[in-house]
């Protein structure tokens, strides 16, 4: 009879487990909703469609429809209460406008009881606008804001904001959004290509909606439907 510890059932959302949290999962803590009992779960748990995610102005429809692409799931554990672009805005906005660290904007997770898969939703300010230097060979270059780069597992874009919200230089601050499959590295599965333009569909909605929550001129030059044709 093999012994099967049970430390998870899902990643860490914030920093790590103290060693007395790790200490009692190993003493024997191993359900976490999936084995029938309802009484596990939270009382205020919930499970929500794509486009109620992250505040519910974050993830359009054609983003909702990419997300089941890259999840294989319509249905979500719904998002802690700030995480919102709304939230995410206003903490750009309190930042230095030099570069910083990558922040989170949100954590997708499908839901207990089925398989685990967590994306992260990110931005950070850079420096400079992006460089005509070549992207690594994973990432195809799509034709929105300054740069997008999609992978069969992330994309990030990139695009300008010039607004009375963002004290800034003239030449307005460079915003970078980012969605990752936050896991183990490991190689894709499935159709490449299709993965690539649902995760830039993806970091598309969330630019998109920081951008409008920013009143970035010109929505920071990202159009209203993502544009997946090779820069």
């Amino acid at each position: 009879m093999r012994m099967r510890t049970v430390i998870s059932c899902r990643p860490a959302r914030k920093g790590l487990l103290s060693a007395g949290v790790v200490g009692s999962l190993l003493l024997g803590i191993t359900g976490c909703g999936g084995d029938g009992d309802g009484d596990s779960l939270p009382k205020d748990y919930k499970v929500v469609a794509g486009t109620q995610l992250c505040g519910g102005d974050a993830v359009s429809a054609d983003a909702a429809k990419a997300l089941k692409v890259i999840t294989g799931s319509s249905r979500f554990e719904a998002s802690e209460e700030k995480a919102t672009i709304g939230q995410a805005a206003e903490d750009l906005i309190a930042s230095s406008p030099s570069a910083t660290r990558t922040e989170d904007i949100c954590r997708v997770f499908t839901p207990k009881g089925t398989p685990d898969f967590q994306l992260r939703v990110t931005w950070r300010l850079a420096d400079d606008a992006p460089t005509d230097d070549p992207a690594a060979p994973k990432f195809t270059a799509l034709k929105m804001g300054d740069e997008t780069l999609a992978a069969a597992d992330m994309a990030y874009v990139y695009f300008t904001c010039r607004s009375d919200k963002v004290p800034s230089a003239s030449d307005g601050v460079h915003l970078v959004v980012g969605v990752e499959h936050w896991a183990m590295p490991r190689e894709p599965e499935g159709n490449i290509k299709a993965l690539k333009n649902a995760y830039a569909t993806v970091a598309h909605s969330f630019s998109l909606a920081m951008a409008r929550e920013l009143r970035c001129d010109k929505n920071g030059g990202l159009p209203t439907k993502p544009v997946l044709e090779p820069a």
